[in-house]
């Protein structure tokens, strides 16, 4: 394997060795990847903003954040060690970090995709105006999305803003805690809608880079 291509493949043991460095890489492996297709970018230097609104480093978050929300959907959490009483509550906040995961794959995704579809530069001068986590506001562009899929989006916020982090919203903001469980009544969303419309959404970007929107 020529030099350059063996620094911009994943490292096994990289983690292991530097566990902040080596996941602070991302976008310095990015640019010896531009170098190597013909476009040098000297990574001796820090990234400018407009390196890091690269829709390459955005889509690639977005894959690793849905990766890893799989990787923890796929597995039982160890609870042994936890009491009879503890055991079930443990379980339900590690579905709730699994659906933090999913919910911050769709943000970067979304955000992503604004990216693509209005250029850096603009994105850049309205960055403020979005620099939240609200995804039924930020795939406002999506076509095609029902009040259901809404619903979906804007109980996933919750889990971004607090509940896969936290187990209390906040002073003041302890409907929230019950809100959730009142739109997931209201619309009876099943596991299969959430992952079908996080497909979707993630799929969407696809047509952006197609121009199709």
């Amino acid at each position: 394997m020529h030099p350059l291509e063996k620094s911009v493949a994943p490292n096994p043991d990289g983690f292991g060795q530097d566990p902040f460095g080596y996941s602070a890489l991302a976008w310095h492996k990015w640019g010896m990847a531009q170098t190597m297709a013909g476009f040098p970018v000297d990574i001796s230097k820090p990234p400018t903003a407009a390196d890091l609104k690269s829709p390459v480093l955005w889509i690639t978050q977005a894959h690793a954040l849905s990766e890893a929300a799989v990787s923890v959907l796929k597995r039982e959490p160890n609870l042994e060690h936890m009491t009879v009483y503890t055991k079930g509550v443990c379980h339900c906040q590690y579905h709730a970090v699994a659906l933090m995961l999913v919910g911050l794959s769709l943000e970067i995704s979304l955000k992503a995709m604004l990216i693509i579809s209005e250029g850096i530069e603009t994105f850049t001068s309205r960055e403020k105006e979005r620099r939240h986590h609200r995804l039924h506001e930020l795939s406002s562009f999506v076509p095609n999305l029902t009040e259901k899929d809404q619903a979906i989006l804007e109980s996933l916020t919750h889990f971004i803003y607090w509940a896969g982090k936290y187990p209390d919203p906040g002073s003041g903001r302890e409907k929230d805690a019950v809100s959730v469980f009142d739109v997931s009544e209201k619309h009876q969303i099943s596991a299969k809608e959430l992952f079908g419309l996080a497909a979707r959404v993630m799929g969407h970007v696809r047509e952006v880079i197609d121009g199709k929107v």
